[in-house]
């Protein structure tokens, strides 16, 4: 059953498509957030002040060190004495759908979004605010 809460969430978004290097190619050199979606579940929520083109890049061909979903990819992906490539990494998220926003406001943005999806793949989710107290 849809969960049309969550659905609502991602509204302004692109429609899902593959997260390949074809697709991201023509994501926008401008501020926003994106989403990494796994058979339609959110399991990854980012942002990037600059272009959502670069960023989603180095989610596909970057390092451990530069993008955490990379990071979290390759963990998920290595076995005892052999290190995921980054070849293994761009081949398992090119399965996955990406969506993206632009937005001049991705920090909140982004936030706001993986408090409701909970992704596995974001290092943490941070407390919701109370009503009364966030902007």
């Amino acid at each position: 059953m849809p969960d049309t809460a969550h659905d609502d969430l991602l509204a302004g978004f692109t429609a899902p498509q593959p997260h390949t290097m074809e697709t991201v190619a023509d994501a926008p050199r401008a501020p926003g957030v994106h989403v990494v979606l796994d058979g339609g579940v959110v399991i990854y929520v980012g942002r990037t002040r600059r272009g959502m083109r670069d960023r989603l890049r180095q989610h596909l061909n970057g390092n451990r060190d530069s993008s955490v979903l990379h990071d979290q990819v390759g963990q998920l992906l290595d076995t005892p004495g052999n290190a995921a490539s980054a070849a293994d990494i761009a081949g398992w998220l090119g399965r996955c759908e990406v969506r993206w926003q632009e937005t001049d406001n991705p920090e909140g943005a982004k936030e706001a979004l993986v408090v409701a999806f909970k992704p596995r793949f974001n290092r943490q989710v941070p407390k919701p605010r109370d009503a009364e107290g966030g902007e």
